[in-house]
């Protein structure tokens, strides 16, 4: 298994904001290429348009906290227009992920389901 760390966040998307999750999306992605600590940053729909996932994987845990800082503050204000419903998370989250990533979501988010898994075993490519 690796140190790598995985987060898939699911979003809800409302009535007549497909353009704008577009928008925030390639803004978002382009802010998160310069990370050389992320290693995926891909966004996924439904057919419907309805429900966005974002699979987020990290080169270790301090990675992801990184990712968690590094967003201009106008762009997670755009992103707040989409509200997360659940945040699955993979691997070790150290308790600075949980500081500060996992634990303001929640707190932002009341009601947003939350899994937590731990490495069990595998391998990685």
């Amino acid at each position: 298994m690796s140190d790598n760390v995985f987060f898939v966040v699911e979003l809800a998307v409302g009535p007549g904001q497909a353009d704008e999750l577009r928008s925030v999306m390639r803004d978002m992605v382009e802010a998160t290429r310069a990370e050389p600590g992320t290693l995926n940053y891909e966004w996924f729909v439904s057919a419907d348009g309805t429900v966005c996932h974002i699979y987020e994987r990290y080169a270790d845990p301090a990675a992801a906290v990184v990712h968690s800082a590094a967003f201009p503050p106008e762009l997670m204000q755009r992103s707040q227009a989409f509200r997360p419903t659940r945040l699955t998370a993979y691997g070790t989250m150290t308790e600075e992920i949980r500081a500060k990533r996992i634990d303001p979501l929640l707190v932002a988010v009341p009601g947003i389901s939350l899994v937590i898994l731990g490495p069990l075993g595998g391998f990685t490519r």
